[in-house]
């Protein structure tokens, strides 16, 4: 994209107020994400859920002067604004003048599953026959897929593009901005399939996109698919793939049994190896063959782009470091559209001082130093105190960097500098090629190097919470429980991503956990629901908010409002009792309750209550009791009060089952974790959290021999028995140990046997083909899931979570 703001105006009918002969090179969206300011314009994007125009100061705060906006703020000086009628639209129909216009052969990819996988396959095996440009990371919707378009430069040949949709009546607004020459339609699943009446309709949906199509390739396993794309397209050039033998293109041998698989290919053979056997992966490796083969690839040439193919890592993750660093590693791949994401990334921690290590980029065809040239850019707008540049390329053009910068030929000669662990309280960047093996700069630099890990996915939290606030009203606010350290998953680390993404309050348990997240930075508002009496003064001093749930809390509170010189009206939140028979005021205390909070420097925040059996539909009855009693006794206090705090009753099951009383506030936890009571909800929510671990050692157990401590496991025949580094002292309890609870290993349960030790425990793998030391074990996430193994344990999945011990590594990924 290349347009100035006067030629932006004209392609979209816009106004132009300011300098319109400004420069516009990228279009950024979210100002919490901005990695480079040079040539960009920030749009506010306006949806029904949301306002992008509050958040125009904070792009302007971060440097740019170019607004894209359905409304002008003149409070705003020297800044060129584009006026639209509608943001989205804007935004649509300035990839579509731009698409149209740059002449370029184009895929487009659509499905229920593997795009993503698909088109990271394709790019790595078409970028060096063809310049090509694709969809960043998975933005394929009516905001994502405009944003993929606007990437296209006069160099590009080709353009590899996702195009996604989750409701009805959506492809045919993406098809009119992007009508791909070659359509490519994957594996049909259920992936939103809720918001349609049945399969046929959204399949119906998703084959629009291939309206404008010269040529269509689509898996015909499904006889539907099949069906409907010849009645439709009889007239377009088809090519079906799949396992069964009525496609063109499949598998010709048993591919469960051979190194190598043969793809019959119309009246052509071409075998190639194959390591992963599951049919996800044998079905993109079906699809990619026949798009390279239709873009008149080789059969030579194809094998060996296909034994080139590196695994697509689709995710970073964030590490507590030694010294008080935190670790981002990102050494997956490079590119300058990863680079753009990891930088992003980076700008989501508040940590002042940040370091960066970054290889040379890799197989890309173009000329080195406008290629490094732009990426110094980049790197120099991060404002990094340090830059350690690996490899004989970049090296050459460390002038570039204006930070502090160190050249070496490869990983091992920095790991030999001992320059990374002299860094101290930063956030460190690890950003290469695969080639340079920079993971081993992560296993230097991580404060925990057990080999089981907790993973927490933060985009699937975001993606929960997002969930939960499509049930709600735009204006209702929502907070975030944190207390127990986030339910075991990290209190500061999951605050910091939940404050960058708006939340609006956060709640603690006690005050030493609303201090440490002070001390770390988080500045949303916080209520601590459990404030001990010798804490207040605390309290104060950290601008927390307690909860007042009896008379003498509320005065020895105000006692030290008023020793502390606070002169403002302290924002305190007060609790209503309403059947949980825990804590709170009742109805008869109101009248006294209004009068002391009247002649108080104090202002009640919020009032609120909590629901005890939300989730139990046996108990519906009860709680529109609760709900009652809050709305009676809530409503009776704020007239007595004269002004009108915030209310809020709902938790997460409350939020899915009694939406209709979601006052001004709801409160999140476990619904945030992708944890539901509702087999409904839980169908829409993602596993947030995965506890695993690694194989030690596999021994070979005779008929008749004892496993573990007391002998309570004796085998029946010789028995192969795998061991395992977690036990009771990582948050296994002993219970479920002898054949209660299992673990996941090649996505199949295998039991644990015997009795369970403070450091390790005993599985039967005798069922499992292929395993070997080393395997990874799922302790809990998919296969068993959570709420399995919370089962096994006889508890419940908050006791499981906050049952995790310290010493288990915590890695944030965003995937």
């Amino acid at each position: 994209m290349n347009f100035t703001a006067e030629d932006i105006a004209e392609i979209t009918n816009a106004k132009i107020i300011g300098d319109k002969n400004t420069l516009i090179r990228n279009i950024a969206f979210d100002s919490r994400i901005i990695y480079s300011t040079k040539n960009t314009a920030f749009i506010a994007i306006n949806t029904s859920k949301n306002s992008g125009e509050k958040f125009i100061e904070s792009a302007v705060d971060r440097g740019i002067n170019v607004i894209i906006s359905e409304h002008h703020h003149p409070q705003f000086e020297d800044i060129t604004w584009i006026i639209v009628e509608n943001s989205v639209e804007f935004l649509q129909k300035l990839a579509k003048f731009h698409f149209e216009n740059a002449h370029l052969k184009s895929i487009g990819i659509t499905g229920s599953n593997g795009k993503t996988i698909l088109k990271e396959w394709l790019y790595q095996c078409l970028w060096n026959e063809f310049p090509t440009v694709k969809s960043p990371k998975s933005f394929n919707s009516q905001i994502g897929l405009p944003l993929s378009l606007l990437q296209i430069n006069n160099s590009h040949h080709l353009g590899i593009f996702e195009v996604g949709i989750s409701k009805p009546n959506e492809m045919e607004k993406l098809e009119n901005i992007f009508h791909p020459q070659i359509g490519l339609l994957t594996h049909i699943g259920t992936a939103h399939l809720a918001n349609f009446q049945s399969e046929e309709e959204l399949i119906d949906e998703k084959i629009k996109l291939f309206k404008h199509s010269e040529t269509i390739i689509y898996n015909g396993d499904n006889s539907l698919v099949d069906k409907k794309i010849k009645d439709l397209y009889s007239s377009k050039k088809l090519i079906s793939y799949g396992f069964k033998e009525h496609n063109q293109v499949y598998f010709k041998n048993n591919i469960s049994k051979n190194e190598e698989v043969t793809v019959h290919y119309f009246d052509e053979e071409i075998s190639f190896p194959v390591h992963q056997r599951d049919e996800a992966t044998l079905t993109n490796a079906l699809a990619l063959v026949t798009v390279l083969k239709d873009l008149g690839i080789e059969n030579e040439k194809i094998v060996e782009k296909i034994n080139a193919l590196k695994a697509v890592e689709m995710r970073l993750e964030a590490i507590e470091g030694i010294k008080n660093n935190i670790v981002i590693n990102d050494s997956f791949n490079l590119d300058l559209d990863s680079l753009k994401t990891a930088l992003q990334f980076l700008n989501e921690y508040n940590k002042p001082k940040k370091s960066l290590v970054l290889t040379d980029i890799v197989g890309v065809n173009s000329n080195s130093k406008e290629l490094y040239e732009e990426v110094s850019e980049l790197v120099n707008e991060q404002k990094f105190d340090s830059v350690f540049l690996i490899g004989d390329e970049i090296s050459k053009f460390s002038e570039l960097f204006k930070a502090k910068n160190f050249t070496f030929i490869n990983t091992q000669e920095l790991i030999e500098s001992k320059y990374l662990t002299e860094i101290e309280n930063q956030i460190i960047l690890l950003k290469g090629a695969r080639k340079f093996e920079i993971e081993r700069l992560k296993d230097l630099l991580e404060l925990r190097k057990h080999d089981t890990v907790l993973e927490i996915n933060l985009n699937a939290i975001l993606h929960n919470i997002n969930y939960h606030k499509s049930l709600l009203k735009p204006s209702t606010k929502m907070m975030a429980m944190v207390k127990a350290n986030s339910y075991g998953l990290g209190s500061y680390e999951i605050s910091e991503f939940l404050q960058h993404h708006h939340i609006d309050y956060l709640g603690v348990a006690f005050v030493d956990e609303g201090v440490e997240l002070r001390k770390k930075g988080i500045t949303v508002p916080i209520v601590v629901m459990n404030p001990e009496q010798h804490s207040y003064e605390t309290v104060i001093a950290y601008n927390l908010e307690p909860e007042i749930y009896s008379f003498r809390v509320l005065e020895l509170f105000y006692e030290a409002v008023q020793k502390s010189g606070y002169d403002k009206k302290y924002p305190i939140h007060i609790k209503l009792e309403t059947g949980m028979h825990r804590l709170g005021f009742k109805g008869n205390e109101l009248d006294q309750l209004s009068e002391t909070l009247n002649s108080m420097n104090v202002k009640v925040q919020s009032i609120f209550s909590h629901l005890s059996s939300s989730d139990l539909p046996d108990e519906k009855e009860f709680t529109l009791h609760q709900l009652e009693t809050f709305e009676k006794n809530s409503s009776y206090l704020i007239e007595k009060l004269g002004y009108t705090p915030i209310r809020h009753i709902l938790n997460s099951s409350g939020i899915t089952n009694y939406t209709n009383h979601q006052y001004d506030m709801v409160r999140i936890g476990i619904g945030m974790l992708g944890e539901s009571p509702n087999s409904e909800i839980q169908k829409q929510l993602r596993s947030v959290v995965s506890f695993k671990t690694v194989i030690s050692q596999i021994s070979t157990v005779e008929n008749g021999e004892s496993v573990g401590y007391s002998r309570r496991f004796k085998t029946d025949h010789q028995t192969k028995i795998a061991t395992i580094p977690v036990g009771y002292a990582d948050g296994i309890p002993r219970l479920i140990g002898n054949q209660v609870g299992n673990v996941g290993i090649h996505k199949t349960l295998a039991p644990i046997v015997g009795s369970i030790c403070m450091d390790m425990m005993m599985i039967n793998v005798d069922h499992i083909p292929n395993v070997k030391e080393g395997d990874t074990v799922t302790v809990f996430n998919a296969k068993p899931s959570l709420k399995e193994f919370a089962d096994y344990c006889k508890t419940i999945t908050y006791e499981v979570l906050t049952s995790i011990s310290p010493r288990v590594k915590r890695i944030y990924i965003k995937d």
